[in-house]
């Protein structure tokens, strides 16, 4: 699973007191339900007034229906290159378990963007490497494959406060699952929302309504993923409230709940911290 995307948009967007014209340095906490907890650092650098580098760091730890612990690492860089009023993102990241299942993944969008609208469209290579733990119906395999996915993204300033957005990826994978053949090892290592097959997935879409108010921003946010290995859905709905906090830096809780086929119902809570520098 990646950083919450509300923080990578806050990396691109400014904070509720300024605009980023420096630096941001960010760092938080989430945890969940079923006692899966992550931590995160991100960063935030203006290079020009036309050109941005982000990163984020996360790990989280997740104990596995056989008992086991799962850590899991994700690391992401982007840079993002404006000229009014088209722009383009390049990036990389790495994500997982190099024990069960990890990913290296390439992307890149196109995007437009005004005063009120932004409208992009995405696209990403994942490569994978995937070990199916033995279950008593499947002795176990160890395999690599890929993934080509495209999207597009869209945001509209319905006035100065309210922002509408949705977004949508579908993903093509080199090989073809049998869903029936897998259910039994995908259940064996996802017990949380921080599971590994969280980031293995067939489409995902979202929608999200943000709220400006004086100094605070409340967001809105559903989304909906369909597991690629078991076809399972989890459906997502997330309330965040950032605020100033001291001169300089926002503070940002986020609730939500997930409903999935995998794991049941989930509630996870996170809280961050944000640090604009110039």
């Amino acid at each position: 699973m990646r950083l919450p995307k509300y923080l990578l948009l806050l990396l691109v967007a400014g904070s509720v007191q300024a605009e980023i014209d420096g630096y941001l340095l960010g760092a938080g906490i989430e945890t969940d339900s079923e006692d899966g907890f992550r931590g995160s650092v991100l960063a935030g650098l203006s290079l020009n007034d036309e050109t941005f580098l982000s990163a984020g760091l996360s790990a989280s730890a997740v104990e596995l229906a056989s008992g086991r612990s799962s850590d899991l690492i994700y690391a992401d860089i982007e840079l993002d290159h404006f000229l009014d009023p088209l722009g383009f993102t390049i990036g990389a990241a790495y994500w997982g378990d190099p024990d069960l299942l990890d990913s290296t993944d390439l992307r890149g969008s196109v995007y437009f963007r005004n005063d009120k609208l932004m409208l992009a469209g995405e696209y990403e290579y994942r490569d994978f490497d995937f070990i199916i733990p033995t279950t008593r119906f499947f002795p176990g395999r160890e395999f690599a494959f890929d993934a080509d996915g495209f999207g597009a993204r869209f945001r509209y300033s319905i006035t100065t406060s309210i922002d509408v957005s949705l977004s949508a990826m579908q993903y093509d994978y080199s090989v073809d699952f049998r869903p029936d053949e897998n259910r039994d090892a995908v259940r064996l290592i996802t017990v949380s929302r921080l599971g590994l097959i969280n980031n293995l997935i067939d489409s995902r879409a979202s929608l999200g309504l943000s709220l400006l108010t004086g100094q605070q921003r409340w967001g809105l946010n559903y989304s909906s993923w369909k597991g690629a290995l078991d076809r399972s859905r989890t459906n997502s709905v997330t309330i965040s409230y950032l605020r100033p906090l001291v001169q300089r830096t926002d503070i940002e809780f986020a609730l939500g709940y997930d409903d999935s086929d995998l794991y049941g119902g989930v509630t996870f809570l996170s809280i961050y911290l944000y640090f604009y520098g110039s």
